[in-house]
């Protein structure tokens, strides 16, 4: 059945499932926490967004060189499970502290940096250990399957929220992402027995990765093609925040009170989620493979200055609508997991440690700048015509580092990077 819609062989549907419910249990987890957070945001007056983002980022600051020094000592079967479980205790403490309503507004606080930090974190850990685990003729083939994964968990989580908030408390829903959080750690122990027992990969693919505390940094900045993929994520996190800009001027005008507006963010977040959903399981694998990534990765940057275009010719909510839902499906089922592919062409000290750094410290970084931006052109004046033109360059750059990118895979894909999966992709595991 899995086959009607994947490209899959006989010895990866064991993996790919595996994969594919370690994904849905992360972000089916933090769609339940995200409700929370809007409510406690609420309740604790958090209403200063760029302060949040700073403070967001000087926490990412201080984490990735602390997981880069983990996973230079440890190998992944231990780090990966202690960085889910160390996440598992401060969702654990955080309960606690909700519950015995110590400190509301300090909590709330720290619950939403917390949060902008474990939601980056989290998913940049399992991408990483993505691509350490497939090789990348496999990635083209199942990545887009197993992102449906995480998309699935985004549609279910709300949908848990809407019918458990009432009879069960919004605080208590915490505790259904701490039983979600662990088995996406019993999910990782089983696909690490897998890549051993069916690709065969070598004692040392399992091992720590080495290197010191700031060497995903020092990869980055000495090379071009990481240097490259730490500016697309930039330029797709500003152009994200322009967005959201926009949606939030467009909503508070035909919002006629707060649940309108909260109705229409939901609708809005439902239509990017399922638009994604079905492009995962019924074209991306395939789009990929007979396309290349180059096609799958200039989607995204088009459908993005198309769309600023047509909000600067007409700035009205259903166009809003129509460009967020086609740029974040364009996104999740296309680009997200191209990127991610090309992943499995570098090295594991930079899979594991500049991959974070960009997932998680370029990405705020660029939430933070621009917020900042977004709020001085606000000050000057700038209508929306105005922002979505000076989005449309940032577009045209991503679409060429994007080009880029694809290149350079296409020039490294048939060199293994250093401890690789052993098997390639067109010989049958034995």
């Amino acid at each position: 059945m899995l086959k009607r819609f994947v490209d899959v062989r006989d010895e990866e549907v064991g993996a790919v499932l595996g994969s594919f419910l370690y994904f849905f249990t992360l972000m089916c987890g933090y769609a339940i926490l995200k409700p929370i957070r809007t409510e406690l945001g609420t309740a604790g007056s958090v209403k200063d967004l760029p302060e949040l983002y700073t403070a967001t980022f000087l926490v990412m600051l201080a984490v990735v060189p602390a997981f880069s020094a983990v996973v230079a000592r440890w190998p992944r079967r231990v780090v990966i499970p202690l960085a889910y479980r160390f996440f598992l205790l401060c969702l654990l403490a955080l309960f606690a502290l909700l519950k015995l309503e110590i400190a509301p507004v300090l909590v709330s606080r720290v619950f939403f940096v917390w949060l902008s930090v474990y939601n980056l974190f989290v998913v940049s850990i399992f991408w990483s250990f993505m691509s350490d685990v497939f090789a990348s003729g496999q990635g083209k083939r199942l990545f887009g399957f197993i992102a449906a994964g995480g998309t699935t968990g985004m549609l279910v989580g709300p949908f848990l929220v809407g019918r458990l908030a009432k009879p069960l408390g919004p605080v208590n829903l915490i505790l259904i992402t701490v039983v979600l959080l662990e088995v996406s750690t019993q999910c990782v122990r089983r696909l690490g027995s897998w890549a051993h027992d069916v690709q065969h990969q070598p004692p040392a693919a399992e091992g720590p990765v080495g290197g010191g505390v700031l060497a995903g940094l020092r990869l980055i900045v000495t090379s071009p093609f990481l240097l490259a993929m730490g500016l697309q994520v930039l330029l797709y996190a500003a152009t994200s925040t322009f967005i959201s800009f926009q949606e939030v001027r467009l909503v508070a005008e035909v919002g006629k009170d707060a649940a309108h507006r909260t109705a229409l963010y939901g609708d809005i977040d439902f239509y990017v989620q399922l638009a994604t959903l079905v492009l995962q399981t019924a074209v991306t694998g395939r789009f990929i493979s007979k396309l290349g990534l180059g096609a799958a990765m200039a989607v995204a940057p088009v459908l993005t200055a198309l769309g600023f275009l047509g909000l600067a010719a007409v700035p009205v909510l259903g166009v809003l609508i129509a460009f967020k839902s086609l740029r974040g499906a364009s996104h999740y089922a296309l680009e997200r997991p191209s990127r991610e592919i090309l992943f499995t062409t570098v090295d594991r000290e930079a899979r594991y440690k500049s991959k974070s750094f960009i997932d998680t410290v370029v990405y705020r970084g660029s939430d933070t700048v621009s917020g900042w931006l977004q709020e001085g052109l606000k000050g000057l004046g700038m209508s929306m015509t105005g922002l979505s033109l000076v989005a449309v360059p940032l577009a045209g750059l991503w679409l060429a580092v994007s080009l880029y990118l694809a290149r350079h895979q296409r020039k490294h894909a048939s060199t293994p990077a250093a401890l690789s999966p052993a098997v390639p992709d067109n010989v049958p595991a034995r």
